[in-house]
């Protein structure tokens, strides 16, 4: 039976026992006037007048009505406190219903109800109704690290905060986990007095919580869209402060933005590009290229670094920046990174024993404790020698969990493979990691690389981190090479290694193949390469 027919049946039931004893207790007092009175009469003629007293049967009908009337009375108060009871149930049933229990707010399928009134109401008051979508950052880190208690507390804190900047007429939402909305109307002239609130909002989920005990940091990623532009209803304009939200995510966290159509294009781009992905890395069209490592002090070629490109069947070669952000968003940078890595060390096995391959790992993997289990079954699968692989990674890397990071690097190393650490120079903690980690190789970014002649403090800080690595005796590579005065410039520093363009762009496996097979540098060719002329004309890409 459904709970709506059992609710039907219950209320249809309900009003019988008390027609019953409504009808009892009408009848009783009846009763009672008339026996009473009677009783009553003979008594008072009893005493005074010396008559018959009342009759012993009458006196006992009087009775049984007294009792009959307090029977009646007390089966109607229990009543009357069993439908009291039924309706804060009902109440509370239809509150739990429509609301969140951590917050009070209401839940998604209120808002969408109460909100498409309100949606209607501004288009009858020629008003326009502003949905804000709010999403807090780093929440899950706040989770995790002090458990599920002090996150609810910090929940029902920034739930006040949310009520407290919004208008005496406003709908506000919890749409579960830390995502909340909030719906309002505004004049369509002044949209400013939206933003007020959106800046009001960003500034404060910026300043600390007290939560538990505990003083927390947060801050929030907020979308606006409003109704009279291009919504249909509240379910477009729900999905457009969604997108909104998105972007503010996306481009940096910790502020709003207002939707627009492009957005909108944007993500269906996103979208396509990982419904395709998905289907990409299986099929390996995600396929390395190799960027040529060449050694300063004699010209020659010491490497590849591995990168991915994407050969769409349809769209022609996708560059990564378009599809790595993707693949870690989703989760699928491990299998891709793998699937990279298996065709690279598949494809190089035959090279020239001298030649190193380097590998990026992303933060994403680091994540994984079975990372380093991962990358040795690969090689053992390849054949291909562990000592000739170049594990990379960047600082950002290590911030989540150095432990980990540790436990990684300790079993690469203990299989042969080298360490580099990566874009030297961005991180916050550089000297930090390299005490905690047995790197072999620092690689400075090419942000410092390609202004070090027009920029004195990128010239400062590319000296100082050549001495840095021949203190620690740590060779260093530089990436982002586009020119011959770069690369004598770190030849003069005593830079040891060097990447870029300079040198020819990134080689397919069939380019690097042919690159390899005219300097005789595929197994079992003699090995007669001549250094690289970078003086004269750049190599072929």
């Amino acid at each position: 039976m459904s709970l709506d027919l059992e609710e039907d049946m219950m209320q249809v039931r309900a009003p019988r026992p008390s027609l019953l004893t409504g009808a009892i207790s009408v009848a009783a007092i009846l009763l009672f006037v008339g026996i009473g009175s009677s009783v009553l009469s003979q008594t008072l003629q009893h005493h005074f007048q010396g008559g018959e007293p009342a009759s012993q049967p009458l006196v006992i009908a009087l009775l049984l009505n007294v009792a009959l009337i307090l029977f009646g009375w007390r089966r109607h108060s229990a009543l009357s406190h069993e439908l009291e009871i039924r309706a804060a149930a009902e109440e509370r049933a239809q509150q739990l219903a429509s609301r969140d229990p951590l917050t009070g707010f209401l839940n998604r399928r209120s808002l969408a109800e109460e909100g498409a009134a309100m949606f209607t109401r501004a288009q009858r008051r020629r008003r326009a109704m502003a949905l804000v979508m709010l999403d807090l950052d780093h929440f899950k880190t706040i989770n995790d690290m002090h458990g599920h208690a002090v996150g609810d507390a910090l929940l029902r804190a920034v739930a006040s905060e949310i009520a407290h900047f919004m208008p005496p007429i406003a709908l506000t939402a919890r749409l579960g986990g830390d995502e909340f909305a909030c719906g309002f109307l505004f004049d369509p002239a002044e949209p400013v007095t939206v933003e007020r609130i959106a800046e009001k909002l960003v500034s404060r989920m910026a300043q600390p919580f007290e939560a538990e005990g505990l003083r927390l940091h947060i801050s929030c990623s907020l979308g606006i869209a409003r109704s009279d532009f291009d919504c249909t209803g509240i379910d477009a304009l729900m999905r457009a402060a969604d997108i909104a939200m998105y972007q503010a995510k996306k481009t940096g966290r910790n502020r709003f933005a207002w939707f627009d159509q492009s957005m909108e294009r944007e993500l269906q781009v996103r979208n396509e590009l990982e419904s395709g992905l998905r289907l990409a890395i299986p099929r390996q069209e995600v396929v390395p290229y190799f960027e040529q490592q060449i050694d300063l002090a004699t010209g020659r070629l010491h490497g590849f670094e591995v990168l991915a490109r994407w050969e769409h069947p349809t769209r022609g070669t996708i560059s990564p920046e378009l599809f790595i952000p993707i693949a870690e968003e989703t989760g699928m940078i491990g299998d891709l990174s793998l699937s990279i890595m298996r065709q690279a060390l598949l494809a190089a096995r035959d090279w020239d024993p001298g030649l190193r391959l380097s590998i990026n790992v992303s933060p994403w993997q680091l994540r994984d404790a079975w990372l380093a289990q991962k990358i040795i079954k690969v090689l053992t699968e390849t054949g291909f020698p562990a000592n000739r692989l170049e594990v990379e990674i960047t600082e950002s890397a290590l911030f989540d969990n150095l432990a980990l990071a540790q436990s990684i690097v300790g079993s690469l190393k203990n299989q042969g493979v080298h360490l580099a650490l990566d874009d030297f120079g961005t991180g916050y903690s550089s000297l930090a990691h390299l005490r905690a980690l047995p790197f072999d190789r620092i690689k400075i970014d090419k942000s410092f690389i390609m202004s070090l002649n027009e920029s004195a403090d990128s010239a400062a800080i590319v000296n100082a981190i050549v001495s840095l690595g021949e203190s620690l005796n740590l060779p260093i590579t530089a990436e982002g090479v586009e020119d011959a005065e770069i690369e004598a410039r770190l030849r003069a520093l005593g830079c040891a290694k060097a990447q870029g363009w300079h040198y020819g762009k990134p080689l397919s496996i069939a380019g690097a193949r042919r690159l390899l097979a005219e300097r005789r540098l595929l197994r079992g060719a003699v090995a007669t390469e001549t250094p690289v002329q970078v003086s004269g004309q750049r190599l072929a890409g």
